[in-house]
């Protein structure tokens, strides 16, 4: 909790005198706040999914609760004297709105939360973004902005830097957010970097992977997906990344999750470095750009600057019994065939033995294609 947060709070019958009035309970927080304090919310149990997020005030928001909290540093805890119960699916919002039958076909069977901001791929044949983005936001009480998700950029630097193309639906044009999982802090923009939120296993499983005796080589760090759960397992982690957007918010989000002394960062070519580096373990989370294809659904053949291509650089940082998490995107047809038959070349080029420790799919990339990670130990 923030000292200014600290100032706000009220003493204990005050809360008490708050909530005496008839009317569910709430616990209030800042906007800011509201992400990660649902998260706690729910781990305590007591967050009522029944109700929406309400507004209070510029500022602050109030979150359903069943009990007032006792491990969430919350504001206050209030009465709701007008609760609005959550509506059971998007569907109902928009058939509210006037939807026929046939509109609601093309409504989003799924969207991502980001923070405060809602990215959704918008349906072949919406009737009206404008009114889907503001139901989303009445879906989400603690969401501010709704941006359509078109894809990630393919061509030049645009692509090689992994830049998301949005637009904005609905709400604040302002969508710089702070997104929390497990406890990690991402700040971000949405519509000026990428943020996968399938990959959230994976970046959780790399946080249990992270121990304090290691020193870790993240190849592709982007905001610091792999690096700040890493390094909050008390991990050193040497991270490169060249899009300048992304690495201003891999040095931010280093001091926003107080593991700055841990993190070396550097906005460089990762094969420019990799000579240098002794690493334990090598995460090559990223999977190259599509040669074509506005979209980024091209053939996986035309794809250039693939993980793979960049193997005996990794090789060339990690130590002997070292560990490379090897990003792919393949097609079904080669699962898991090619990932393997990619390793063993780098092994065999490099003189050096592989054991393949782990195989794991990490999400659906695109039709036939699968993004996946194998866990690879290199003597």
């Amino acid at each position: 909790m923030t000292d200014e947060d600290a100032d706000l709070e009220p003493a204990a019958d005050e809360v008490l005198e708050r909530a005496t009035a008839d009317g569910p309970l709430a616990a209030v927080v800042t906007k800011p706040r509201a992400e990660t304090a649902a998260e706690s919310l729910r781990a305590e149990g007591v967050y009522d999914e029944t109700r929406r997020v309400r507004e209070d005030g510029p500022d602050r928001v109030a979150l359903p609760i069943t009990e007032p909290p006792t491990e969430t540093d919350v504001l206050e805890v209030v009465r709701q004297l007008e609760p609005e119960s959550r509506s059971p699916d998007l569907e109902d919002l928009l058939a509210d709105r006037g939807w026929s039958e046939r509109d609601l076909e093309s409504v989003p069977g799924s969207w991502a939360v980001i923070g405060s901001v809602i990215l959704v791929t918008v349906p072949e044949g919406c009737p009206d973004e404008r009114e889907l983005g503001e139901a989303l936001l009445e879906l989400h009480g603690e969401a501010d902005s709704v941006l359509a998700d078109e894809g990630i950029a393919n061509d030049g630097a645009a692509g090689a830097h992994r830049e998301p193309r949005t637009r904005l639906l609905a709400g604040d044009a302002n969508t710089e957010t702070i997104h929390t999982e497990h406890g990690t802090q991402y700040g971000l923009d949405p519509a000026k970097v990428m943020f996968s939120p399938g990959n959230q296993a994976e970046r959780v499983r790399m946080g249990e992977r992270g121990s304090s005796d290691e020193r870790v080589f993240d190849m592709f760090a982007g905001i610091g997906y792999f690096t700040l759960p890493m390094a909050r397992a008390g991990a050193r982690v040497t991270a490169t990344e060249i899009n300048p957007t992304a690495f201003r918010y891999l040095l931010e989000n280093a001091v926003l999750n107080d593991v700055d002394d841990r993190v070396d960062a550097y906005m460089t070519d990762c094969r420019d470095l990799a000579s240098e580096i002794e690493a334990d373990r090598v995460v090559m989370g990223y999977y190259g750009h599509a040669d074509g294809g506005e979209d980024g659904t091209a053939d996986h053949g035309t794809r250039s600057d693939e993980a793979h291509d960049f193997l005996e650089d990794a090789l060339a940082a990690l130590v002997p019994g070292g560990v490379v998490h090897y990003h792919e995107a393949t097609p079904e047809s080669l699962l898991w065939e090619r990932p393997r038959e990619r390793l063993e070349a780098a092994a065999d080029a490099a003189g050096r033995d592989l054991e393949i420790l782990e195989k794991r799919r990490v999400k659906s990339h695109s039709a036939g294609v699968t993004h996946v990670v194998v866990d690879a130990r290199f003597e």
